[in-house]
Formats: C-alpha cells, structure tokens, sequence
C-alpha cells in the first residue's frame, strides 16, 4: 500500500462542484489501495479579499492577527472536502495546521516549518480515513499562535508532510497541466516539460513562474521528493520535478524556461560612506526586520560615497523602505523606491559554461529597446531587472532567441 500526498490548489477547490471533482479523485486514489492525505488551499480569492480588508484599513498591518485572519481561508475550505468524501459514501477528516501537528518559527506571514508531529495523521490513516489538511498554515508551539507559510504556502504544506510521513508520491494539482517553458498566457508557443531537474524548477520557482513556489522545490530537493505537477481539471500527463534525470548531458546548453516576476520593487540608497561595514549594517537591519533580499548592486561614486540598490517583494517595500530611511537619515544618504519593475530571467543548465548566452540575451532585450537597469547570475539563470512595462514583451522576445528559435 503506497501512501500518496495530493494538494489542491484555490482554483481546484474554488466551488462546490470542484470540491465535489476532487472528493471523488482521492476516493479513486484511495480505492486504489493507497492511503491518502489531501492539502487543500481556500477557495480561490478568499486569501485575496481578506488581505484586502487590512489594506483597507492599513498597509503596514500586524502580522500576528494578518495570520490569524488569512488562516480562515483554509480552516474553513478543508470540512467542506472532507464532508464531499464522507458524503460520497468514504471516510474522512479535515484538519488544521495545528491539528495535523506542523510545528513552525514564530515568523509571521512567512514562518518556516521546524517539525511535524505526524501522530494524529496516522491515527486516522490507521482507521482508514482519508486526511484532508489545511495547507498555508502551522503554529508556533513557543506562543500558540496560528503562523502562515506565505503565499503558496499549501504546495510547502503538501511537500513538508510527504518528508515527514515518507510519502511514496507527492502529486501537486493546479490549473495548469504541467510546467512549461514560459507562461502559456504570454507565450502561446511554450513548451511543456516532460521533466526537471530540482535545482531548475527552484530558480524558475523563485524567479516568477507560478506553478510551484520556491519553498517547496526546496524541501522537495533536500528530502530527496519526486513533485508531479498536474491538472485537476483535465487527465494529461504532467510534469515530474526530480533529482533523477536519467543522465541528461549537463554539457549540453538546455533552457528550460524563460520566466517574469512584476511583484518586485526596487530600493535605491544612494549617498553612503564608501567605507567597511556601511552594507553590513544596512542589511543586518533588513534582516533583523525580516526582510528578504534578492538583486543586489553596489556602485562607488565619487567622493568616498557610495549607491547600494536592491530588490524586494512589493509586499514587504513599506517596511523595507521604513527600514531603509532609518540608516540613511543617520549618514546624511538618500532612500528611492520603485513599484514600477520586474525581473525576468533565463534558466538552464550550462549556461556559465556556454558562451554567448549572456550576450545573447542583451543583445534581445536591446533590440526591443528595453534599458537593464540590474543583472544577477548563477550557474544556472541570468536575471535583469528591467521595466515593468516590456515584461511580457522580454519574455517573448528571450523565448523566441533561446527556445523556439525564432
């Protein structure tokens, strides 16, 4: 008997009638002779409309009661699966986030997963059951309080109980039937994927692309998880995330998708001394504050002062920038925010070891007249931080020059 994690997300679950369609996919699941643990997402823009009543009310709300709002999306969304499977004649049992026993960090809004205690999942494995739990959502056993995992915070859900339950398979179930070159909604030539590596579905996760989020790619390539992306609305076949390639040649130049993230925004700090420690402190107090950081440039200037630019979440811009006009005001700097970018990037596998890519890469962007105005790279992407506007346009036009060959 294989025991199977499958997560739903918002869209999937968005209505009574596909509560009613995924009920009865983890009833054939289980019928089958598989026990099954079911992560559910709310239904779609619950998670939405209820951050917006606090931004209504103020953008730079409370994070503890942000996560004890948020969490009702979910808390409320898992009875009424679980009743749809009871009602189609199989035994089930919803649980929260503390119910299923996830244990996180007291971070809110974006807590990490410390340990599960998996001892009330598998007592209703034991009975038979199957267990529909809340994804997005834990608890800090210091304080008691309800935490969230961020946004796609279920897929973390989903992945995290499949480590510590040593699932056999962890299927994700989204509105898409698989992972594609780029955003089939941009480009009406992308390519599905039959299959990827961990380590490129991670950086395409974490630079925009929308069908995984980064962290649960991750747990997925620490705890060594196959991830298989599907459609819940349609029987196709999808897309396996794993560290089995099956010896595909790492020589080989292979781009696996071109990507876009316009939830970014750009801080500039311009005028700091140019001396050792002055980016040491700026970014100590971003990350006392628990901000994350992505693209970082740090441009000398003339008269021993220096221009330090960096990027963020568009959620987390107040508070960075808050953040930021502190330690400027103490040297005399300068702080510059801009909502209006977006960072789009190129992923594969031998692309520091092929030459040309880089190039290649300005060399399209310049012809459609689209300034980069940042650029970092890894072993396998290279991002520029361009204007929001030519996004979609950057996307197609890089598809074209590395996929499509156009």
């Amino acid at each position: 008997m294989a025991l199977i994690v499958m997560k739903f997300g918002g869209t999937s679950v968005a209505n009574v009638e596909r509560i009613k369609n995924v009920a009865r996919q983890a009833i054939a699941k289980k019928k089958a002779g598989n026990d099954v643990v079911l992560v559910a997402s709310a239904m779609a823009g619950v998670t939405d409309k209820l951050i917006g009543y606090l931004n209504e009310l103020t953008p730079d709300h409370n994070l503890r009661e942000y996560d004890q709002m948020v969490s009702t999306g979910e808390t409320s969304n898992v009875p009424l699966i679980a009743q749809a499977i009871i009602s189609a004649g199989e035994a089930a049992e919803s649980f929260t986030g503390v119910q299923a026993g996830i244990q996180t960090n007291n971070s809110h809004s974006k807590a990490r997963v410390v340990r599960i205690d998996t001892a009330n999942l598998k007592r209703a494995l034991g009975e038979g059951k199957i267990c529909v739990v809340a994804g997005f959502q834990g608890y800090d056993p210091a304080s008691g309080n309800i935490t969230t995992l961020g946004r796609g915070g279920s897929d973390t859900t989903a992945v995290a109980l499949a480590a510590a339950l040593k699932a056999d398979k962890c299927e994700i179930y989204t509105d898409v039937d698989g992972v594609y070159t780029a955003d089939p909604r941009i480009v009406k030539d992308a390519k599905k994927l039959d299959v990827i590596s961990h380590e490129e579905m991670l950086e395409l996760a974490s630079l925009g692309a929308k069908v995984l989020v980064s962290r649960c790619v991750e747990l997925g390539m620490t705890h060594d998880i196959d991830i298989m992306v599907l459609s819940s609305l349609e029987d196709k076949q999808g897309t396996l995330v794993t560290s089995k390639l099956g010896g595909r040649n790492m020589e080989n130049l292979v781009i696996s998708g071109i990507t876009s993230d316009k939830n970014q925004a750009k801080i500039v700090v311009s005028g700091l001394p140019d001396k050792v420690g002055t980016a040491s402190k700026l970014f100590t107090e971003l990350a006392d504050a628990n901000i994350n950081i992505d693209v970082i440039v740090q441009n000398a200037t003339r008269n021993e002062l220096s221009d330090i630019s960096f990027t963020v979440q568009k959620n987390e811009l107040v508070r960075a920038k808050n953040v930021c006009d502190v330690a400027a005001n103490r040297v005399g700097a300068k702080v510059h925010a801009d909502e209006n970018i977006a960072k789009v990037s190129i992923v594969g596998v031998g692309i520091t070891s092929n030459v040309g890519v880089a190039a290649t890469m300005f060399r399209v962007l310049a012809e459609h007249a689209i300034n980069i105005q940042m650029i970092s790279t890894s072993d396998i992407k290279i991002s520029c931080v361009i204007d929001e506007k030519f996004a979609e346009v950057a996307v197609r036009s890089l598809h074209d020059a590395f996929i499509t060959g156009k």
